[in-house]
């Protein structure tokens, strides 16, 4: 009898990771055509995305709980499967918040956080689809930095936001309003920078 086929660990990461870019690209276009009225109908769609992502790392962790041997160790794919989804559960909190804050319109620098959101999560598929190549990747390594420039990038642009924010405005509403929504955009973008991290550690220590 043949040997069972060992479960494509890889290629289930990656999937996690389209899951976010998907979301992402969603989160782009709410944002560059931004129609309060049709926020529900948004937050919907980027909630099953979501939701799918989800499923699909359940089933993950099914496979993994039973297989013997696997690429590399199970904890580290484990830890992995939860950064690339904490990417994706923060890009449908952006729009919740939008939501919760009823906010009627966008300011210049939360649709740049965005543009900066979608391009990390371009860079983590990247990384993501060379990871499987890590020991001898000499690509890999220059994806992490660029991922790690585009975070300073958004910590920049939250510094920037909120002096502008707290520089123009008197409104107390609008401070609790757009506070919270900047530390958020600015925390998705952290997450981003986490995958890339756990990505670098897991190099590390496989090497």
């Amino acid at each position: 009898m043949g040997r069972k086929k060992d479960h494509d660990y890889f290629a289930m990461l990656v999937e996690g990771v389209n899951y976010a870019c998907e979301a992402a690209t969603m989160l782009k276009t709410t944002f560059e055509n931004f129609e309060p009225e049709k926020l529900q109908e948004n937050i919907n769609k980027v909630h099953h995305v979501e939701h799918t992502a989800d499923m699909a790392k359940h089933d993950m962790m099914e496979k993994l709980v039973k297989e013997f041997i696997t690429p590399i160790d199970r904890e580290d794919i484990l830890e992995l499967a939860d950064v690339i989804d904490d990417v994706t559960d923060d890009l449908e909190e952006i729009l919740l918040k939008l939501y919760m804050y009823n906010i009627k319109e966008l300011k210049e620098e939360a649709v740049e956080f965005v543009d900066i959101i979608v391009r990390c999560c371009g860079e983590i598929k990247v990384m993501m689809e060379e990871f499987p190549n890590f020991r001898k990747s000499k690509s890999i390594g220059a994806t992490i930095v660029s991922i790690n420039d585009m975070e300073e990038e958004g910590d920049k642009l939250y510094f920037k936001a909120m002096h502008r924010l707290y520089a123009n405005s008197s409104d107390s509403v609008e401070l609790m309003k757009w506070t919270p929504m900047y530390e958020h955009l600015e925390l998705c973008c952290d997450s981003c920078e986490k995958v890339a991290k756990v990505v670098e550690r897991v190099i590390l220590s496989n090497s």
